[in-house]
């Protein structure tokens, strides 16, 4: 693997844009970034951070390996990784595109035809920023701006891969579009930006999963997902994160969702040993809608911070949030919620639901909403419940044959559905077998 030294300078900054031949307005975008980054300080809310190495992770390393649209042109070290995730298998039988990243680069990229001559645009963004400058120009950053936070400036400077998506007015893409990040060095760091622009009328599903293995020593990842949906277009974005304990995961995730425009997040976070994730809705135009579905799993040594952002910024808007989280063998869970209703934003209606599980006496679950409603004129309603495993049910499980690990598998099981079943089939498989591996030695 070639690789630049650890840390983050304006030389590297530089040596990232020039590798990938990038236009001027790009590399000035980067070092204002970077500026930022630099005077900017850690969060001093949430997990602590303090733990987190900058100066000893990698910000750019390449995979060796060209981009390929053969997936037989893939090194073959390379590729094994993808077999072992299903990746091919699951474009031939139902995806309608796949991209795979690794470490910094996408190394895959296809899309069918079918959905390219409808005008489509299904490519890895630093391919993108090549053939459609100025589109990218357009969109790039005006959703979530390097100002928001360290991590959204540090993403700034040092983005390298990921997705852009593009569906054009009016089309109706039937089939899911996937993409899947795999972080595969000690001590990496990526940076993986999705930008998606769905314009009037349009409607498209993407799915995205993410992984690493442990190494024993921190890795960061600082992805950022940009969506852009235009009046009365639909978009559904579900994601899988299953970093390695050792990984830092801060990720930004926003859509900005115009007239009549609707946006769903469906998310599933396990494995980071720190994660906060907190994905946004902006509802600017009159009957905007969002729906956000997420579920969190902390397991020994775990920290997941997650929840949902919605702003209300427009006349009858909607928004429905359901957060589902477990926590086991000490692992901590924390939904940390904001919802803002505009003074502008009459007769909207929020719904908020907060589910915990704790599977032991030794874990913990907290829920930190935030409400601003700013007009009389709006229906809000929370809920937020946290129970144990109860014995009683554990034991009339049992009673069915049931051995105790099996019992508890099945009430947990049964606890997530709601979650589970609007992941995408596969996606619903992996969550099921990763839960199922979470949940192991749970007795006792």
């Amino acid at each position: 693997m070639r690789g630049l030294s650890k840390g983050v300078s304006e030389e590297l900054v530089r040596r990232i844009s020039a590798e990938k031949s990038e236009p001027e307005w790009m590399l000035t975008h980067r070092l204002k970034c970077l500026r930022i980054f630099e005077k900017m300080p850690l969060p001093a809310w949430g997990p602590d951070l303090s733990r987190l190495p900058l100066d000893d992770i990698y910000y750019y390393a390449s995979a060796g390996a060209e981009e390929a649209d053969d997936w037989g042109e893939v090194p073959p070290e390379i590729r094994r990784v993808y077999d072992r995730l299903g990746i091919p298998e699951a474009e031939r039988k139902v995806l309608a595109g796949v991209g795979a990243q690794y470490e910094s680069e996408v190394i895959y990229h296809r899309l069918k035809e079918q959905w390219k001559a409808q005008g489509v645009i299904f490519l890895d963004l630093d391919d993108a920023l090549r053939m459609y400058p100025d589109l990218v120009r357009k969109y790039f950053m005006q959703c979530v701006p390097p100002t928001d936070h360290k991590f959204a400036a540090l993403h700034g400077a040092v983005w390298s891969g990921g997705t852009f998506l593009y569906v054009p007015a009016g089309v109706t893409v039937t089939e899911p579009l996937q993409a899947y990040f795999r972080m595969n060095a000690k001590n990496m760091g990526q940076f993986e930006h999705t930008l998606i622009v769905a314009e009037e009328g349009a409607d498209v599903q993407y799915i995205e999963g993410c992984s690493a293995p442990k190494y024993g020593s921190h890795a960061l990842h600082a992805g950022c997902v940009e969506i852009f949906v235009k009046p009365g277009a639909t978009m559904r974005y579900s994601s899988v994160e299953n970093w390695s304990r050792d990984t830092f995961n801060l990720n930004t995730k926003r859509a900005l969702v115009e007239r009549d425009g609707t946006m769903e997040w469906v998310g599933g976070n396990l494995g980071s040993g720190t994660t906060m994730l907190y994905p946004c809705s902006m509802l600017l135009g009159e009957g905007a809608r969002c729906d956000h579905l997420g579920l969190a799993f902390a397991n020994r040594g775990q920290w997941q911070d997650v929840g949902a952002k919605v702003f209300h910024l427009a006349p009858r808007t909607s928004s429905k949030v359901v957060s589902k989280s477990l926590s086991k063998a000490g692992g901590r869970t924390v939904y940390r919620g904001m919802l803002h209703i505009a003074p502008q934003a009459e007769d909207s209606v929020a719904s908020i639901s907060c589910d915990a599980l704790l599977l032991d006496e030794k874990s913990t679950t907290e829920t930190i909403p935030t409400m601003q409603v700013r007009t009389d004129r709006a229906t809000v309603a929370h809920e937020a419940r946290v129970g144990k495993l109860s014995t009683e049910d554990i034991f009339y499980v049992m009673s069915r044959g049931l051995s105790e690990e099996e019992a508890k598998a099945m009430i947990v099981n049964g606890f997530l559905e709601p979650i589970i079943r609007e992941l995408p089939l596969e996606y619903a498989v992996e969550m099921n077998r990763l839960i199922e591996l979470e949940m192991e030695g749970s007795v006792g």
